[in-house]
């Protein structure tokens, strides 16, 4: 399989992607947001929800850098 990376305007890409002989699997748009929605969404979104699952909480962590080069005794 070849990959082809088009660059441009979306004229130049839309007409590089009908050149191509072959299926299109994928594609990657980047779209830029206006800033104010940016914002916003960053606000009230909470980034680490998806992630919620996975976590870990503990509510007493020694983090002192004595505790953290410290060996434990199965190490």
């Amino acid at each position: 399989m070849k990959t082809h990376v088009l660059k441009g305007s979306k004229k130049e890409i839309a007409e590089g992607l009908a050149r191509i002989i072959g299926e299109v699997r994928e594609a990657i748009i980047f779209e830029e947001e206006p800033l104010s929605l940016v914002t916003a969404s960053h606000q009230s979104e909470d980034i680490f929800a998806e992630m919620e699952l996975f976590m870990v909480d503990f509510q007493q962590v020694d983090d002192s850098r004595e505790s953290v080069y410290m060996r434990m005794d199965c190490e």
